[in-house]
């Protein structure tokens, strides 16, 4: 039943029927999935929709309105954010030809804010918040018991785009967000930067082709280009006990050909809560400081781009990227102590 075809509203009728049933947005991605094969349901879109469903909507049907209906709108801001968390709201206006205002509406509606650049559930639910805490508490222990920081490979993915102005962000009121806005229908050129680091440095980067987005094939490509990478920076970590891998829940990490090829490799992949940027060294540490270093930029191609990247990553020393990857503990201590709340404050 791999290849049947699921329409979007039949899609919604299912979720709708097992958020009925008591189910979880994770367990009802992970059966309508198992039914109608791999990544029919993300579970981002499952939980969307059991949000949704909480608030009292549950209307599943794209009824016609004027120009682009709302839920079709919604759909298409939420595949973006899925597929880039690092997304603005000016970008997502543009790509999709709709007022910034209308994007930001939908997410804000939809529970969604922006953590360390990361869009993540302004309100996490209960299992998000007891996650967070099992989890961290997991690896808080065993670090103590087999301190593997050390060992651990950061994968992450970030969009590059060739105009970095430095905008401001303040509300006037409850309801009113001002910003700088580029000229209406001007869709930004950008590039994927895909990067891989550990507590030494940089391991291993590639800035993908202008247009081009990551999938799973690619994605599988990469990781054997950064086994090379880290036989040739790295030989104590091929010696070790064994390379972690920490990386987030996006498509192409998670997929069933993904998870495969991570095991062919033989490295462990650790645990890392969803929507949990504050917990990933890459967001709150590494694109943090590499925003900073862009503010202003005017790059006139993806070649400017490359050479303002590597000239960043060379100027950062060992102890930059130390300290992001050591400040884990920490975090992990100070999630336990909130009750598994979103951090406010690094280190």
């Amino acid at each position: 039943m791999s290849n049947m075809d699921t329409s979007k509203e039949k899609r919604r009728s299912i979720l709708q029927f097992f958020f009925d049933k008591g189910k979880n947005a994770s367990q009802a991605a992970e059966i309508v999935n198992s039914v109608y094969g791999p990544d029919t349901v993300t579970v981002n879109h499952a939980q969307f929709w059991f949000r949704r469903f909480r608030s009292g909507n549950y209307d599943v049907k794209d009824a016609p309105r004027c120009g682009r209906p709302i839920v079709e709108n919604v759909d298409k801001i939420m595949k973006i954010v899925e597929s880039d968390r690092h997304a603005s709201t000016n970008s997502i206006a543009q790509e999709l030809k709709i007022a910034q205002k209308t994007v930001w509406n939908h997410l804000k509606k939809a529970g969604y804010t922006k953590k360390f650049d990361v869009w993540v559930p302004h309100e996490l639910t209960k299992k998000d918040l007891l996650d967070r805490i099992s989890i961290c508490e997991s690896l808080l222990n065993r670090n103590k018991i087999d301190p593997f920081l050390k060992r651990m490979v950061i994968a992450d993915e970030k969009w590059i785009t060739y105009s970095n102005v430095k905008r401001k962000w303040e509300w006037s009121n409850d309801s009113e967000l001002i910003q700088t806005v580029s000229k209406p229908g001007l869709k930004a050129k950008k590039v994927l930067l895909c990067v891989w680091w550990d507590w030494q440095g940089i391991i291993h980067y590639e800035l993908l082709p202008y247009g081009q987005i990551l999938n799973t094939d690619l994605y599988c490509q990469q990781l054997d280009r950064l086994k090379e990478a880290i036989a040739q920076k790295r030989p104590d970590l091929v010696n070790s006990s064994g390379i972690v891998f920490h990386l987030d829940y996006t498509r192409p990490h998670t997929s069933i050909v993904t998870r495969q090829k991570l095991r062919e490799l033989g490295w462990e992949v650790i645990l890392h809560p969803p929507y949990s940027p504050d917990l990933a060294p890459s967001d709150y540490h590494l694109f943090l400081s590499m925003a900073n270093y862009l503010g202003g930029e005017e790059m006139a191609s993806r070649e400017a781009c490359e050479n303002r990247l590597t000239q960043f990553f060379a100027n950062k020393d060992k102890v930059f990227y130390e300290g992001g990857v050591m400040m884990l503990p920490l975090q992990w201590q100070k999630v336990i102590e909130q009750d598994g709340e979103y951090l406010t404050q690094i280190g």
